[in-house]
């Protein structure tokens, strides 16, 4: 099966992909659908008497993984650029987006309480969705299908958008003033070091908790603190040389003081600290 997703979704890493608008609709409302349907399957089990989560109310262990899942709920931030962009009177921006967050954390919400309510913590899978394919909550055979292969699709869709953004990346990072790359380094290297990686850590483990806590405590201590804290700071410089120290921005956020990018950093550390003690803790008892 990773021999055919390979060979069927690896080639796009060595072209363009375009106008993606009608695969984004469909990817988004498959979301939907298989998030409601978790979040009804869910709460039906639990009002009728079976549900069997009894969660406790903390586990300092599970702080690593913690940042794993933090990391996947901090991609709705890729969102913002396509939701702001097509507004053409930005005064209440500020609203919409607040409106946003607020939906999403609420499915988050329902979906994480309606999990850990409706089924043991040893029997929770790593991916939520195998949990309804062997389920009694409902018989009809698409439905189960339908959530059994809701990670395929997915990935399916974003696999080849992400894969070219990051080999775009690669040839920005190893970008060369006033020069061009041979056509080899062009059109083989940079997607091959693209693809290979993820299908060798695909081929290498089947420990999906393990490989979200490890890339979410470092890759993503890293996206979702120190890159965005550094990322402001500079545009703040650039803003002032542009347009001057005396003006004034209408859409201004209330942590605009350095203060809170220094907290923001500081607090970047202390995790990425945290969680390698963590790590070593949790190793050194096995």
């Amino acid at each position: 099966f990773q021999a055919a997703f390979t060979l069927l979704l690896g080639p796009f890493t060595f072209f363009n992909v375009q106008k993606t608008k009608y695969l984004q609709i469909m990817t988004s409302l498959m979301r939907w659908i298989a998030f409601i349907l978790m979040i009804i399957l869910a709460l039906i089990r639990i009002s009728r008497g079976q549900a069997e989560g009894h969660p406790s109310m903390a586990q300092l262990s599970g702080i690593r993984n913690l940042f794993g899942v933090c990391v996947y709920s901090f991609m709705c931030q890729h969102s913002l650029p396509s939701l702001i962009t097509p507004i053409s009177k930005k005064r209440h921006v500020n609203k919409l987006v607040l409106l946003d967050y607020i939906l999403i954390l609420a499915f988050y919400s329902l979906l994480s309480f309606t999990a850990i309510y409706c089924f043991r913590n040893d029997t929770l899978m790593d991916m939520y969705t195998l949990n309804f394919t062997n389920c009694e909550i409902i018989n009809v055979a698409f439905i189960r299908y339908f959530l059994g292969l809701f990670p395929v699709f997915t990935i399916s869709t974003n696999f080849p958008i992400i894969a070219v953004t990051l080999r775009n990346n690669w040839k920005t990072l190893f970008h060369r003033e006033g020069g061009t790359y041979p056509w080899v380094v062009d059109r083989i290297v940079f997607p091959a070091i693209t693809l290979v990686p993820p299908v060798l850590v695909a081929f290498c483990t089947h420990d999906l908790e393990s490989l979200v806590g490890i890339t979410g405590a470092y890759a993503g201590n890293g996206i979702q603190y120190l890159i965005p804290a550094f990322l402001a700071y500079c545009s703040r410089k650039d803003t002032q040389l542009v347009f001057g120290s005396g003006t004034v921005n209408k859409h201004l956020s209330p942590f605009r003081h350095t203060f809170w990018i220094v907290f923001v950093l500081f607090w970047g550390f202390s995790c990425f600290v945290f969680v390698t003690a963590n790590i070593v803790l949790s190793e050194s008892k096995l």
